[in-house]
């Protein structure tokens, strides 16, 4: 018995790697060919079900490495699955990124990866590799043909991306230094909070759930509109404090869903929030996100923003949306045309009026309340060089980009829209290129 598990376990690693690339090299018309007769060869045998369960594991560290070497993090992964397959698929994804992280200790991942794995509640689940199909079948009630069959759907899923920009390290890659503590924008680095991330910024996120819980819109707004004061407060510390301290931070790159419906018109509000925090947004429609380019600070504000104002979006659109022709397809891809293109003013006069007050010296604390210091010179200058160095990296990371119109066809719509962004609050919480 011993012996006939080891010939098992030698050849299920070379019969996984032969179904794999048959699938993955076959043409669409000889798909469903391929996964058959794949499926087939890896679930014909009870026996050897463990071993290749064992060599699946394996493997998944070579094909999920592949990945992250060519640019995907794992929130891109899951989302090219969420997009293009079913719910087993998905948590058969979130599995396989769990075993391929046993390889990487906590330190050689940056702050957003590890971000992205919580929220995907990654965990190695399954008590041992050779008993993880089995245990997967029996949690989704899948015969092991069917799960022979997800599987190799996935790998081909995964196996057939093109390389793309990264935007930040891959495991085991340098990962950039954060910024040490201290006392605030006077002090050697913005404060920090217990969670670790700037204390102005956790305020802001604060802001943004009470805003977001409330049902008073009146209320919502106050606190929103206090959210995007010190996002744009936090903003120009972080310019002040790198010229003051000749800082080479360089600008960095995140990644945020956009799907249908009305992608275009979200990929359209999402610039607008990052061309008023001083970022470039670079649309990948075909893999449903846009990379968001920037300095940190400006990054994790841009998102916070987008998010609310899209959640506030909804909610108008719908409201607006109880009417006849107000259900139609054009009116509401009008609405949200609209709406972002009316969000874009008012947070660009807003970004005016935040810089305007910091170089004349008006300073907003993280309680809310302003302070009058004397007016410095190096601001307007700092935020320039910060505005080229993010133009620059966009250069780098996207040398060809082309740009989309985004057709209004509801009249109605459209002025319905703008209304809308006109009572939103304002701070929240491709390939396009604006």
């Amino acid at each position: 018995m011993g012996k006939r598990a080891q010939q098992g376990d030698g050849n299920a690693g070379p019969l996984l790697e032969q179904a794999v690339r048959a699938v993955l090299t076959a043409p669409e018309e000889g798909l469903d060919l391929a996964l058959d007769t794949g499926a087939s060869l890896l679930a014909a045998s009870a026996g050897q079900w463990s071993a290749v369960s064992r060599a699946l594991l394996g493997y998944a560290d070579t094909a999920v490495g592949r990945c992250w070497s060519a640019g995907w993090r794992p929130a891109d992964l899951v989302r090219v699955v969420r997009r293009g397959l079913k719910p087993v698929h998905l948590a058969l994804a979130v599995d396989l990124i769990a075993a391929e992280g046993r390889r990487h200790p906590a330190a050689a991942l940056d702050r957003r990866w590890q971000e992205q794995l919580r929220e995907l509640e990654t965990e190695v689940w399954w008590p041992a590799d050779e008993q993880y199909l089995g245990a997967f079948a029996h949690r989704h009630r899948l015969d092991r043909f069917a799960l022979a069959t997800a599987v190799l759907e996935l790998l081909r899923s995964w196996g057939r991306l093109p390389p793309i920009a990264p935007v930040g390290p891959a495991p085991g890659q340098a990962v950039r230094a954060e910024r040490p503590a201290g006392p605030g924008p006077a002090g050697p680095g913005p404060a920090v909070s217990m969670t670790g991330e700037p204390r102005m910024l956790a305020r802001i996120r604060a802001l943004l759930a009470k805003a977001e819980s409330t049902e008073y819109p009146e209320e919502a707004e106050a606190l929103t509109a206090k959210a995007q004061q010190l996002m744009a407060q936090h903003s120009i510390d972080e310019a002040l404090l790198a010229a003051a301290t000749a800082d080479r931070d360089t600008p960095a790159a995140l990644r945020i869903g956009v799907d249908n419906p009305y992608e275009g018109p979200k990929t359209m509000l999402l610039d607008a929030v990052a061309a008023a925090n001083r970022c470039r947004v670079v649309w990948a429609k075909e893999f449903g996100f846009c990379t968001v380019i920037g300095f940190d600070g400006d990054l994790d504000g841009v998102e916070l923003l987008y998010t609310s104002l899209l959640v506030q979006a909804t909610h108008a659109l719908n409201k607006a949306g109880s009417g006849k022709d107000s259900r139609s397809k054009a009116f509401r891809q009008s609405f949200l045309v609209a709406y972002a293109a009316r969000i874009r003013e008012r947070l660009t006069a807003a970004t005016e009026r935040a810089t305007s007050d910091a170089a004349a010296g008006r300073h907003l604390r993280e309680d809310g309340t302003e302070e009058q210091l004397l007016p410095d010179e190096r601001l307007l200058p700092a935020l320039a060089a910060r505005s080229a160095a993010v133009d620059d990296e966009v250069g780098r990371l996207f040398p060809k980009l082309v740009s989309q119109r985004v057709r209004v066809s509801d009249g109605e719509g459209w002025a319905a829209g703008r209304a809308a962004a006109d009572r939103a609050a304002l701070h929240g919480r491709g390939e396009i290129h604006n």
